[in-house]
């Protein structure tokens, strides 16, 4: 397994009513692919970096299907193993006047039993970035464990470790447990990406500089106001930069795509505005679709 920016996590199978309408009404439905850090893997490899995703998925036609998927947009999949014993996720998108619902079946899937074991596949020699989001501590102890484990490598190694706060309020046993464990990894990682909002519903903290003051980043936060904009924080100065208008069909995807489009910019080199506005670009794309995952093209990067 090689790549530049190494990713790690779940991908699921995902289901989406072909018509637009809810679920209970669609009499199509549309199979496709959704996980947080495989569609950053994803857009990175769409914008000329080497990419690599690591995971588990079920021997079964949903994960075979997933990493040709992922495969075929230019992602080193070498990484991901088959387990007999578990099954792929899967995931229902509702779409309604209120907005989307995602309905998870997700419990016992393969890759929710990934240990620290699955470490030895995950090979940062050479890799400048490891990508991880608060989601897979989320699915088991197993999991989390490895989360760690994988940080204290990438310290071992030199790699930046990028961390995605991504809370998902449903994988948790409790908000209190989800806020601690995912401070704690935000204290950790060298990159820190997290939702203003989010931020607020964990711990308290409603502006973008008290989340600075909270987490204490080892390098970088990158707090996210939907569509007021993103504010970095580097070395003590702030860069913010609007977010451009865009009419929304749907949101889901959209924080992982401005993810990817920030990461992208901070691996070439870019000053921080220029990687906010990619990640804002990016982001669009995605807000215009009712797919997670729109695939972008190497000159978006200028």
């Amino acid at each position: 397994m090689t790549g530049t920016a190494v990713c790690l996590g779940e991908t699921m199978a995902q289901v989406t009513p072909a018509d637009g309408e809810g679920l209970e009404r669609s009499r199509e439905l549309r199979l496709a692919v959704a996980g947080a850090e495989s569609t950053v893997a994803q857009y990175l490899a769409d914008l000329g970096h080497r990419a690599a995703w690591v995971s588990r998925v079920g021997d079964d036609p949903f994960g075979r299907r997933i990493v040709a998927a992922v495969a075929s947009r230019g992602v080193d999949v070498s990484g991901v193993r088959a387990d007999p014993d578990a099954p792929t996720g899967v995931y229902f998108k509702d779409p309604g006047p209120d907005g989307t619902r995602v309905h998870y079946y997700r419990a016992g899937s393969a890759a929710s039993r990934m240990t620290p074991a699955d470490a030895d596949r995950v090979d940062l020699t050479g890799a400048r970035l490891l990508h991880l989001t608060g989601i897979t501590p989320a699915l088991s102890a197993g999991c989390a464990d490895l989360v760690h484990t994988l940080v204290d490598r990438a310290q071992d190694t030199g790699t930046l470790v990028s961390f995605d706060v991504n809370h998902r309020p449903a994988l948790w046993s409790s908000r209190a447990a989800a806020a601690q464990a995912l401070l704690a990894l935000a204290r950790r990682a060298d990159v820190v990406l997290v939702g203003r909002d989010e931020a607020e519903a964990l711990w308290g903290t409603p502006t973008a500089e008290e989340i600075h003051a909270l987490i204490a980043p080892r390098g970088t936060l990158v707090v996210k106001d939907g569509s007021v904009g993103a504010t970095e924080f580097t070395d003590g100065a702030a860069e913010f930069v609007a977010a451009p208008a865009v009419e929304v069909v749907e949101v889901v995807g959209a924080g992982d795509a401005f993810a990817a489009g920030y990461l992208s910019g901070l691996l070439d080199g870019a000053a921080p505005r220029e990687r906010l506005a990619l990640g804002h670009r990016l982001a669009g794309r995605t807000l215009r679709s009712i797919e997670d995952y729109v695939p972008a093209v190497a000159q978006e990067r200028n």
